[in-house]
């Protein structure tokens, strides 16, 4: 079958999709977390195919980390679609109400986007989360995988369907596209496909937004910053750094730059050396702080530069003015933190700081859909349009304005037989 006969089956799916019932999706739902559960030794092989295959071709260490998809991220991802079960029905809530005339009432409401092409690296369970907040949020899905994942994406999308399908949902809501082409054909499908979400690396996502007519959601880094000021509590920030650092590299979240307020750092960059080289850390450093601690020289490349490995810059700066100057030159938007104890730098960082995501004492790794109570999400924003920061229902809903009246027309008001009252209801339709 060729893309644009996948790219119809969807759209016509995607009609039915959006009149399903919060019963019949939440128990396609179940069955899909239960099918996983029942088929993680089938799909735990396929994903031992992928890294042997891909450990060969040496794909590279951070895309491998993301590429494992073993029993512990199967009970996470049905994890996920538990939570994601338990929140909101998001099609057909009322936003706004208004009478604007005795008999003609206005309602915006939320319904699904239509038809989503998702394309994606290495991460089997993204191919999870994003297909069932499709489903949760009434939307067909159209999933691109990078060829790393080929076997893992193949069985993780015959077990869903299936499952999907015997509980009621339309045929052609999810289908997974495999070779090179289908990305190139993916993008000039603007006339099917309503939204694109591109999940990957910089050069990656910067393609897809580059060569498509199809809006698209995402983000194209994952710079983030923890800034440790002069009134941090040195422990914690400790804590707060190793966690943004360390807990998991390979991923958009992670802390790649650190700021260090000049008057903490004497104390704080050797506490924090001591627990980076447990574990491997390698440090770029600006002058002041290899003035203080071992570390190789930062070039101005290191401050724009996404590491997803056990590699962090550091700086010293002058004030939380300056940190927030050099997060906004140098940040993509995506997650930054501060730690300190000053309510009003904290405040002013949190409000300055141009990013979708800002913290206050908290690690960069907080930044998550499923940590945000969101179920799962199809990925980070960084654009201020329509979603920002983790997508997840919300994201993808838009909404409609609904009219009704009692045989209206304009022309009394354009003759001014009638006014309008624009008064405030609190009702749904």
């Amino acid at each position: 079958m060729d893309i644009k006969q996948i790219c119809v089956n969807a759209g016509d799916a995607a009609v039915k999709m959006a009149a399903l019932d919060s019963e019949t999706k939440n128990n396609a739902l179940a069955r899909i977390a239960l099918a996983l559960i029942e088929n993680k030794d089938r799909i735990t092989a396929a994903n031992n195919d992928d890294l042997k295959r891909s450990e060969e071709e040496q794909l590279a260490s951070p895309l491998l980390k993301r590429l494992k998809f073993d029993e512990k991220k199967i009970n996470d991802a049905v994890e996920g679609i538990k939570s994601l079960i338990g929140l909101e029905e998001p099609v057909g809530k009322t936003l706004l109400s208004t009478m604007l005339d005795d008999g003609l009432e206005l309602y915006k409401v939320t319904c699904p986007i239509g038809v989503i092409g998702i394309i994606f690296e290495s991460r089997p369970d993204a191919l999870v989360q994003i297909s069932t907040l499709c489903l949760k949020s009434g939307n067909s899905v159209l999933l691109k995988g990078g060829r790393e994942a080929r076997e893992t994406n193949r069985v993780l999308a015959d077990i869903i369907e299936e499952a999907s399908v015997a509980a009621g949902l339309p045929k052609g809501w999810i289908s997974l596209l495999e070779s090179r082409d289908d990305v190139n054909e993916m993008l000039k499908m603007d006339e099917y496909i309503d939204l694109l979400i591109p999940r990957g690396s910089n050069q990656f996502v910067r393609y897809i937004m580059d060569n498509s007519r199809i809006p698209v959601m995402g983000h194209a880094d994952g710079i983030c910053h923890v800034y440790v000021d002069s009134c941090a509590d040195v422990d914690m920030a400790v804590r707060v750094t190793v966690d943004s650092k360390t807990q998991y590299v390979a991923v958009c979240n992670a802390a790649e730059t650190l700021l260090v307020n000049e008057a903490v750092a004497g104390r704080f960059l050797p506490a924090l050396k001591k627990e980076f080289d447990k574990k491997n850390v390698e440090i770029f450093g600006d002058e002041g702080t290899r003035g203080i601690i071992a570390a190789k020289p930062a070039s101005e490349a290191d401050w724009a530069t996404e590491y997803l490995d056990y590699t962090i810059s550091v700086k010293l700066v002058a004030d939380v003015d300056e940190a927030i100057k050099h997060i906004n030159t140098y940040g993509s938007g995506h997650t930054d933190s501060i730690v300190t104890s000053d309510r009003a730098n904290a405040l002013k960082f949190m409000n300055l700081v141009d990013s979708g995501n800002v913290f206050w004492n908290a690690s960069t790794r907080f930044s998550d859909g499923f940590k945000y109570g969101f179920g799962a999400e199809v990925g980070i924003s960084t654009s201020k349009l329509h979603a920002r920061g983790p997508v997840g229902l919300d994201g993808l809903t838009s909404y409609k304005y609904k009219l009704i009246g009692d045989g209206h027309t304009v022309e009394d008001y354009a003759a001014n037989k009638k006014s309008f009252k624009h008064i405030k209801l609190d009702k749904t339709i």
